[in-house]
């Protein structure tokens, strides 16, 4: 379970998305979260799911890397799925038991909010899996140097996201290695009830907590040792540039969002 999850991994390639500027793929990614968020219906889903499938054809990804983004959020999946299912408002009603009711109108809601974060996630994911977390560093900055005006930490900011973004499979591996060695010292990670598998979880939790304390130790170190100070007077190797692709993929991602507001607006 540990290994699928794909949050701050990054799979190198030489495709159209990943030669994207990554000021660009950070703003196609908040248009795209604006057009999941603009459908009020699961059938207007279709418009995400082509764009989606079309960025993941461009940048080299597969299902499964989409997918197995999903599969760590399974169990939020089916409690969002069931809490709207039996607890959502409607008229129409299927089945009732008791005090819980099955309705059309809770069934669709259930729907919509399941396939809400399901493309959510996916989504995201495409992100971080063809930005380095570097790229991605630089393209927070920049997009957050205006703020400096105002005083705006926006390097430091960055660089706070970034390190937490590369300690994410770092950690992951980390917990992966002390599960395997605790449970081949007899832990049981399995079987039992929530409470049960939550004290379980004491041996795998300390441990890996002082090794993230001791990796952040020698990271500050490192960087001290460096002369690091913040942003100012540091250069780049890399000049972040836009191209006529960066323009274009930004109007074809709103072209798809303005489709999806005319829908639901044809809808209502």
């Amino acid at each position: 379970m540990l290994r699928d999850i794909t949050l701050g991994q990054y799979l190198p390639g030489d495709t159209a998305v990943h030669r994207l500027d990554p000021r660009a793929k950070i703003l196609l990614t908040i248009v795209y979260i604006v057009m999941i968020f603009c459908v009020t219906s699961p059938v207007w889903y279709v418009l995400p799911l082509a764009f989606l499938l079309m960025t993941a054809r461009l940048s080299g990804l597969t299902p499964k890397n989409l997918l197995k983004s999903i599969k760590p959020l399974r169990f939020l999946l089916i409690l969002t799925f069931a809490l709207n299912l039996f607890f959502s408002s409607g008229e129409t009603v299927w089945v009732q038991w008791g005090a819980l009711r099955l309705t059309r109108e809770g069934f669709l809601t259930a729907v919509h909010f399941s396939m809400r974060l399901v493309f959510l996630v996916t989504g995201t994911s495409v992100l971080t899996l063809t930005t380095s977390p570097v790229a991605l560093s630089d393209g927070i900055e920049m997009l957050l140097s205006p703020l400096k005006i105002v005083r705006f930490p926006a390097h430091e900011l960055a660089m706070m996201m970034t390190i937490a973004l590369r300690f994410i499979p770092t950690l992951i591996e980390e917990a992966d290695k002390i599960m395997k060695a605790q449970m081949a010292r007899g832990a049981d990670f399995e079987s039992g009830n929530l409470l049960k598998r939550a004290k379980a979880m004491i041996p795998l939790l300390v441990p890996l907590f002082v090794s993230a304390f001791r990796r952040a130790g020698d990271l500050a170190m490192a960087m001290e040792a460096r002369c690091y100070h913040g942003g100012e007077g540091r250069t780049r190797l890399r000049v972040l540039r836009y191209t006529h692709n960066d323009l274009w993929a930004l109007l074809i991602t709103v072209g798809f969002l303005a489709l999806t507001i005319l829908g639901g607006r044809w809808i209502a």
